[in-house]
């Protein structure tokens, strides 16, 4: 089943939207799925539909909301794909990371005593701040671009993390690979798997970046993982 519900953001008197899909039973925990720059769009409800079959409560906030609420856009659109990289551009991550912790703070007034959280491009830099800056208790990345200038944070990552690392990402190069290796390999808390020649969208829902074989590897591994840590 799922639902539009109004989240309130924190310190603040404003709401935003998330995409909720519910599982028939009760959910064994809840899981945050956090957007691409593409919005909360078919590919992400999605994710949130197939973790609710597998018994999570799946929330995907808007974090879009402050520049333009509810938008949808299409990666595979070339146009779509250029708005995508202006709103990427103009968003204020640490007001997402925010959002992100408030609709954790959803989930838990759900009645659910575990939340984690898993983000793919833009949204898997969100879950490495998220594992960094909130109580999110087990949180993926996919294809997260731009960590090598938050391994300032690693400090504070104090539950589990896992990041998808795509080794021909065109908005990741060798030298941010490296340097996320270099600063995350040793961290008790942090997995790090990759990809040998995938581009970033490997694991997309739908569209032509998704590659079958790799993107059903890592949601393997991101299944058993939450499995583990979310019971």
């Amino acid at each position: 089943m799922s639902e539009t519900v109004r989240i309130k953001q924190l310190g603040g008197d404003e709401e935003f939207g998330a995409y909720v899909a519910r599982p028939e039973g009760e959910a064994k925990a809840a899981i945050i799925v956090i957007q691409e720059i593409f919005g909360v769009n078919a590919g992400i409800r999605r994710k949130c539909d197939l973790l609710a079959e597998d018994g999570y409560l799946a929330v995907a906030p808007d974090l879009f909301w402050p520049l333009e609420p509810g938008i949808e856009l299409d990666p595979d659109i070339e146009p779509e794909f250029q708005k995508a990289l202006d709103l990427m551009g103009k968003f204020d991550q640490d007001q997402g990371v925010r959002d992100i912790e408030a609709t954790i703070k959803w989930a838990r007034n759900q009645g659910c005593g575990k939340v984690g959280a898993v983000g793919y491009c833009l949204g898997g830099r969100l879950a490495f701040m998220t594992a960094a800056r909130t109580d999110s208790d087990a949180t993926v990345g996919y294809y997260a671009v731009g960590v090598d200038n938050l391994l300032r944070e690693k400090h504070a990552i104090a539950r589990p993390l896992m990041l998808h690392i795509p080794t021909e990402d065109g908005f990741v190069d060798k030298d941010t690979q490296k340097a996320m290796h270099d600063g995350l390999d040793d961290h008790p808390k942090v997995t790090l798997h990759d990809y040998e020649g995938m581009d970033h969208g490997f694991a997309t829902q739908f569209g032509k970046r998704r590659h079958d074989e790799c993107a059903d590897l890592a949601d393997r591994r991101t299944k058993e993982f939450f499995a583990e840590h979310l019971g």
